[in-house]
């Protein structure tokens, strides 16, 4: 399915991590998808955080262009989820739409409890995006320490691409994932008028490694804060991000993309090819 094209004057964008399958879209997602291509949103990566939902997500994915998808457990969701093994998300990751590994990582929020399986979870999705070369998607809520001790350890014992996705925590963790050379995502809670601290912790990065996401249909930001977000809405959080590192919107839109095909290179090649066709 080909979506509209967006304007001429609008930058290209690409929002990097979406939940298109969940409740809050049911039905709409043609029209979601159409909409961000209208505000100049040209690519998605639609994340699925229960492996049993993978092939609703894959199906999404499938029916529009343009749009690609990663799978993993949510940490908030290990425990009672079975477990994700290697071999498992390997095979998922030959879909040709199939572009990351995760969400995974550690949520010591509500589901401190949950620790030890968390920590399990993690290094399997790490060992997975190491043995498939695809970037590892990273969430972190209140456990930076243990977060970026594993992330440090397992770099250690074999290389691997890693973004920060919604990133969120302190500047300890960030300074430790660009260190790894891995990546930090501004979502929404970035152009938030009370998240100064966290703008901050953006501008002491290097531009070349932030990517732009909704996390929707959470987070929206400004002037939609409040209610449903939609990849649409990278756009006002692009804006933010372009006042952070004193760019031109134009100039910081056209960074993250070069940003985020770095990293998520099957996307990129994807898009290349059907640019071609």
């Amino acid at each position: 399915m080909t979506e509209p094209t967006p304007p001429h004057d609008a930058p290209r964008i690409t929002d990097s991590h979406c939940h298109l399958d969940f409740p809050d879209f049911a039905g709409e997602t043609g029209q979601i998808v159409a909409r961000a291509r209208a505000a100049g949103v040209h690519r998605m990566v639609t994340i699925c955080t229960r492996l049993r939902n993978e092939p609703q997500v894959r199906a999404i994915a499938e029916a529009h262009d343009g749009v690609f998808y990663a799978a993993g457990t949510h940490p908030m969701s290990a425990a009672e989820e079975p477990m994700a093994t290697v071999d498992e998300l390997v095979a998922l990751a030959r879909h040709p739409k199939f572009v990351g590994i995760g969400e995974t990582g550690l949520d010591y929020h509500y589901t401190a409890d949950s620790a030890e399986v968390q920590q399990t979870s993690l290094r399997i999705h790490i060992a997975a995006a190491r043995e498939t070369g695809l970037p590892l998607i990273i969430h972190a809520r209140d456990a930076d320490e243990d977060m970026a001790r594993i992330l440090t350890e397992e770099h250690r014992a074999g290389a691997y691409s890693c973004v920060m996705h919604c990133f969120s925590s302190g500047a300890g963790l960030a300074r430790a994932a660009l260190d790894l050379g891995f990546y930090l995502s501004m979502s929404g809670i970035a152009a938030f008028p009370k998240s100064g601290d966290l703008r901050a912790i953006f501008a002491a990065a290097p531009v070349d490694r932030i990517l732009l996401e909704t996390d929707a249909p959470y987070l929206a930001p400004p002037p939609h804060r409040g209610r449903r977000n939609e990849p649409a809405y990278t756009a006002h959080t692009a804006k933010a991000g372009a006042e952070v590192f004193g760019m031109t919107l134009a100039d910081f839109a056209a960074q993250t993309e070069r940003n985020f095909e770095r990293l998520f290179s099957r996307a990129a090649r994807a898009s290349s090819l059907a640019g071609a066709a």
